[in-house]
């Protein structure tokens, strides 16, 4: 016991000072939920909130982890210090990032005032990974002022990225076409900012106008966000958008209130679920059995037999799914 504790006070005194290795393998523990995790989310809570947290979403092929090169090198000639989470696809064979830390942005591993980590998306379909928002406060506790969040490119799933970012970015390239109807679904309504990259290919122009088009659309053609032109590969338009994003940054307690809020209530679901199953796995086998049975003959519909095996296991798997029948 006494080892754990030197172990948590060892990673928190790491963290604090923005000790690399120690937040890498920090970061390790929180992903896997593991004990030690636990106790150092515990341990950082009073030291969070100070970072400003960066969102940059948009479809697969938009140019994002160029940007976000381009956005590390100017916000660290800015004088601040950046974490950066890249979240990418799973391995079908080890579930770990399929990218690792992001070739694009290879050229920063090595800065001090630089932290890189790819996370796995394993699956889930928000575009984030589920321990994202655990990692994102791995790095506010240790100081990174700019916390930049890249998404897989799930496309209108995306939406999740309002939960946890201060700033989002929505990056579109030059002909997007079929995002059409990801902006219909929603993807772009979370947008501070929008982008449009590869601005030296040809169709940078009506991607621009069709933008402006629906933002004003969405938003009533009042307060919509401002659409900005980036060549990243050039260095062209970062500055500007570097200075949108600082600008940005006023709303961002709100924001992080109004994300706080959904976050909560995705939890609380996720640990009902969770009780719930645990619950029904209380129920005894020959019991469920039988109510099974019973919907099969059709003496229970689908919802009385949900209701059934719920009280069963509010119960503790005590009774039967007839009880009230042979009661009477």
């Amino acid at each position: 016991m006494a080892t754990a504790h030197a172990d948590e006070k060892s990673f928190l005194a790491g963290i604090l000072r923005a000790d690399h290795r120690t937040v890498a393998r920090a970061i390790s523990e929180v992903e896997n939920e593991t004990a030690i995790g636990h106790a150092i989310m515990r341990g950082i809570h009073p030291h969070l909130g100070r970072a400003h947290v960066l969102g940059i979403t948009g479809s697969p092929g938009a140019g994002k982890s160029t940007l976000a090169s381009e956005l590390i090198g100017e916000f660290t000639r800015r004088g601040r210090s950046v974490g950066v989470v890249a979240v990418d696809p799973s391995s079908p064979f080890s579930g770990g990032a399929i990218l690792g830390d992001r070739i694009r942005m290879e050229r920063h591993a090595l800065a001090e005032r630089v932290f890189i980590r790819s996370l796995a998306s394993r699956g889930h379909l928000g575009g984030l990974s589920r321990a994202i928002f655990r990692v994102v406060d791995v790095l506010d506790a240790a100081g990174f002022a700019m916390i930049v969040v890249e998404t897989v490119g799930a496309g209108q799933s995306e939406v999740e990225i309002a939960e946890i970012a201060d700033t989002r970015v929505v990056v579109c390239a030059p002909g997007f076409g079929d995002d059409v109807q990801a902006i219909k679904a929603g993807i772009l309504e979370i947008a501070d900012i929008f982008v449009v990259s590869k601005c030296d290919l040809p169709l940078a122009d009506a991607t621009e106008l069709e933008l402006r088009y629906l933002a004003g659309l969405k938003k009533g053609g009042a307060g919509a966000p401002p659409i900005l032109r980036v060549t990243a590969t050039r260095g062209e338009g970062i500055a500007a958008l570097a200075d949108a994003i600082e600008s940005a940054r006023g709303a961002a307690g709100r924001r992080r209130q109004q994300g706080a809020r959904e976050r909560m209530r995705r939890l609380i679901a996720q640990e009902a679920g969770n009780a719930v199953r645990d619950c029904l796995c209380g129920i005894e086998s020959k019991t469920l059995d039988e109510l099974c049975a019973a919907l099969a003959r059709g003496e229970l519909g689908h919802e009385e037999a949900v209701a059934a095996a719920i009280q069963l296991a509010v119960n503790g798997g005590a009774g039967s799914p007839r009880g009230k029948d042979k009661s009477s």
